[in-house]
């Protein structure tokens, strides 16, 4: 997938596209019913499927005191919008300048001029141009206008309700993260370089591998989670846990995970992939070490469990 990071980086003899518009900050059920509109019309039309996306969340700019933190990040969009077969992305800095383009502005800027767009796929309620001053009406008669064509998508309904990321990130946020991946059509994860840490774990017989505070993927609820790691080609079964360890020393919350049946595996500075898969418990503050050690079996058990791996034998 080719991505630009400004309008000025799309080849003046590109090809005409498709386009769609959004932040994309789940990629879920939802995002996923646009992207698959969108290559289905681009294929149908002989056009180059193109998403026009954000580098930020447009409350940063707007309302910076109610900015969410994305579900997933910058490279995993990048990832996951290659896998549904997007042709090119381009991340724009929501800023001031972007911000005060009027709606008419904003159309002629980026999808007539810019990206050239024969179609342009989007949600029920797709606002754009300064303060949201367009709707799907006006995106409709500008496009009669300049030379496309636009499609509206309908959200898609789980349980009776709308997948969102909103709807997602509560969920994240109460530890369902059986729920979230549901919604995201996909296990939930977190992904990052392994760093030294206090050495705790290994101290008392279950080694953790931590992962950088600049990881990638909504931290859920503090708590322990069944789960996987993934390294290269590698899956190993882990017990996932997020939160602080104030046990021993209060630190900045992270995700740790101990990597069951494995001792001397090195994953310093490797770059690692933790999948949520069911939670556990709530995280907790131990008085001491025989509680901590007795609580950490009985969660590795329960992932056992879950997971379906089997004790080594003595």
């Amino acid at each position: 997938m080719i991505t630009w990071s400004s309008l000025n980086q799309v080849p003046t003899d590109f090809a005409g596209t498709a386009v769609t518009i959004g932040k994309f900050d789940g990629i879920h059920l939802g995002h996923q019913q646009l992207l698959a509109e969108l290559l289905d019309t681009a294929e149908d039309a002989s056009l180059a499927p193109v998403v026009l996306s954000f580098n930020s969340h447009p409350n940063a700019q707007l309302n910076p005191s109610a900015t969410p933190l994305p579900i997933i990040g910058a490279h995993q969009k990048q990832f996951l919008l290659a896998e549904a077969g997007v042709e090119a992305l381009l991340s724009v800095d929501f800023d001031d300048e972007f911000a005060s383009l009027s709606p008419e502005q904003f159309v002629q800027q980026y999808l007539v001029d810019g990206l050239r767009a024969e179609w342009v796929l989007v949600g029920e309620d797709f606002r754009f141009g300064n303060g949201g001053a367009g709707n799907i009406d006006l995106l409709r008669q500008l496009g009669a206008k300049r030379g496309f064509r636009v499609k509206v998508v309908a959200p898609v309904t789980l349980a009776g309700e709308v997948v969102s990321t909103t709807r997602i990130r509560a969920l994240l946020d109460a530890g369902d993260v059986t729920a979230a991946a549901a919604l995201l059509g996909r296990p939930h994860t977190t992904i990052g370089v392994i760093e030294h840490g206090l050495k705790i774990g290994r101290q008392i017989g279950f080694p953790t591998a931590n992962m950088s505070r600049e990881a990638e993927g909504y931290l859920p609820l503090d708590a322990v989670y069944a789960g996987w790691l993934y390294v290269g080609e590698e899956r190993y079964p882990a017990a996932l846990s997020v939160g602080i360890n104030d046990t021993f020393q209060a630190v900045p919350r992270l995700v740790e995970a101990h990597v069951i049946d494995e001792t001397s595996l090195d994953l310093y500075d490797k770059i690692v992939t933790l999948e949520y898969v069911q939670f556990i418990r709530r995280a907790a503050k131990f008085d001491g070490l025989e509680s901590l050690v007795e609580a950490i079996n009985n969660d590795i058990a329960k992932i056992r469990d879950i997971l379906g791996i089997t004790a080594p034998s003595a």
